[in-house]
């Protein structure tokens, strides 16, 4: 890869290196809990832990942010996650909002589409935002809630997994070398990472020779806030070329170079200038401000968990950027991992859970490299035949609506549902088709909270919830007493009672106020779910469930045996 930085407007913030007690003392430093990497991965596992109160250390070899912008799309479901965490409405508010995308055949549109068609979401399907200011504000939020320590200039440069549990950590800093024994260690620091390097774990899958150069360009244009992807545009040789617009009047270009483009010669400015103006038209003034020239892999280590230590993000798996797939995958990673590892350091979960991290995000980063390829494969055709058959879905697509679905300039991300995994309870009520099914997001809808305005998946999450839907007033009171049962079991259950909007407003409820809540929970009176602390279905019913049905779906969700006494108290 080649990079440059030509005119940052952003200023980088400094954080300070202080002196690890380590240092002093010459003792081994003993630590429940350590994440290695201080990028938008892990300082997200670290504002996750945080708002549970759990307590970490972040180890980074650099004391400042990503430079460049690089990772730009976040996706609905990352803004989701962030806003358990209370970040993303800054996010929102600062990054560009986007839903609709433009595919372009040379200059002509063939399609558009509009990945968030309906109403009634807090959060929209993207923004653009670069990484720079999404790591900025997570270290803000980070330092506000005061539960993570962040060790700038601290490089781990070596791991040793112990045989008595734990792993050792050596860390070297700017005034010397010391070490870490830690319980788990949380490996974010992507994919050239030393944790990785150092347990001697290859990636599998596959390398893409292809090029492409990057660059963010400063200019004042009133391109609408839209992804647009041209194939065989004449401004490009008829190669494919993408815009995004970005905050600050920031724009993000990327073009396909073929395979046999030099990367050092291609990041020169003076080659990326001529390319920009013919794509942009030449009464437009701009500068650059960030250039890159990469190839890319769609590649995964074979398993996420290797005793004490788990890999989250660019140190489990890579991606092409095609379909913002890599930061939002990672983001996913640590939603996953980080409940599941708090309930088993609070003692209320055996070390059994933390294997169901392997089962469920490695068929995660399946989808998420299978759909990366694809997206490559098409739009780089290896032989005459994927040629033949792209120009045909190309030619159909501009009058045929479903030939649009085979046309793939980048599948953007998605969350994975956990369709078939050791925590999931299988239905025994048959829902038609409707509602979020065991594995599943859970689905966002407006609702009245004591008589204000609010959202519902801001009352899931960081715990288990038993959502209860009841046709009126005091129709709720089976199930909610059925939660109160089980929270005796469990202390860390909570449940929330939904009414419809012709209800009389129960303090103790939430008021579904469109009616949106009851029809993409596909819930009547009487509908139950258990949801898990990732805001994902853990199991449901269409009436109200038995206690020994709550609890042995409960036991399921925290690899516990059924029956009180797998449950801790």
């Amino acid at each position: 890869m080649a990079e440059v930085s030509v005119q940052q407007s952003y200023t980088y913030p400094k954080y300070p290196f202080r002196r690890p007690k380590a240092l002093d003392d010459g003792a081994v430093e003993r630590l429940p809990l350590v994440i290695v990497g201080g990028g938008v991965v892990g300082l997200s596992a670290a504002l996750e832990f945080a708002g549970l109160g759990v307590e970490t250390v972040v180890l980074d070899d650099d004391d400042t942010v990503s430079r460049g912008s690089r990772s730009i799309c976040v996706s609905k479901r990352t803004l989701e996650i962030f806003d358990r965490s209370g970040v993303a409405d800054r996010m929102v508010d600062k990054g560009v909002v986007w839903q609709r995308g433009r595919v372009y055949r040379g200059e002509r549109e063939i399609y558009n589409f509009d990945l968030l068609p309906e109403e009634g979401h807090k959060m929209p399907a993207f923004i653009n935002l670069q990484q720079y200011y999404v790591e900025e504000y997570l270290i803000d939020r980070i330092t506000e809630l005061g539960k993570t320590e962040l060790r700038w200039r601290n490089a781990v440069t070596g791991i040793e997994i112990l045989d008595a549990g734990g792993a050792l950590l050596t860390v070297e800093t700017p005034e010397g070398e010391y070490r870490i024994q830690a319980d788990h260690v949380i490996a974010a620091d992507g994919v050239r990472g030393a944790i990785r390097r150092a347990m001697g774990l290859a990636f599998t899958g596959r390398t893409f020779e292809e090029r492409f150069l990057i660059t963010d360009i400063r200019m004042t244009a009133d391109f609408p806030m839209e992804r647009r992807f041209w194939f065989e545009p004449s401004f490009h040789g008829g190669q494919s070329a993408l815009l995004h617009r970005q905050p600050d009047s920031i724009f993000r270009v990327d073009l396909q170079l073929g395979p046999d483009a030099d990367p050092v010669e291609e990041a020169k400015p003076e080659r990326v200038i001529p390319r920009i103006r013919r794509m942009i038209g030449g009464e437009l003034d701009f500068t650059l401000e960030w250039i890159s020239v990469y190839t890319f892999t769609c590649r995964r280590i074979e398993r996420f968990r290797h005793g004490p230590v788990f890999f989250v993000g660019d140190a489990a798996h890579v991606v092409s950027p095609f379909g913002a797939r890599g930061g939002n995958g990672g983001i996913q990673d640590i939603d996953n991992l980080v409940w599941k590892l708090a309930l088993v350091l609070k003692g209320e979960a055996s070390d059994a859970l933390l294997d169901s991290y392997d089962a469920e995000r490695v068929p995660a980063a399946d989808e998420n490299i299978l759909n990366s390829s694809r997206s490559t494969d098409f739009m780089t055709p290896k032989n005459q035949v994927s040629a033949d058959f792209r120009q045909a879905v190309l030619s159909l697509s501009e009058q045929v609506p479903f030939a649009r679905a085979l046309v793939n300039s980048g599948r953007l991300s998605l969350p994975h549902h956990y369709a078939a995994t050791p925590l999931t309870t299988l239905d025994r009520d048959h829902f038609e088709g409707r509602g979020p099914a065991p594995g599943s997001p859970a689905p966002d809808a407006p609702v009245a909270i004591d008589g204000e305005s609010g959202w519902l998946l801001k009352q899931l999450g960081r715990r288990f919830v038993a959502l209860c839907f009841a046709g009126g007033a005091g129709d709720g009171a089976g199930v909610a007493t059925l939660t109160k049962e089980l929270g005796r079991l469990h202390p860390f259950v909570e449940s929330f009672v939904v009414v419809p909007d012709e209800a009389v407003n129960d303090k103790d409820g939430l008021v579904d106020t469109t009616g949106l809540a009851f029809e993409r929970w596909g819930a009547a009176a009487g509908t139950v779910y258990l949801v898990r602390p990732d805001q994902h279905v853990a199991a449901r019913w269409k009436s109200p469930p038995t206690i020994d049905e709550m609890r042995s779906a409960l036991a399921r969700s925290i690899g516990a045996r059924t029956g009180s006494e797998g449950m801790a108290a």
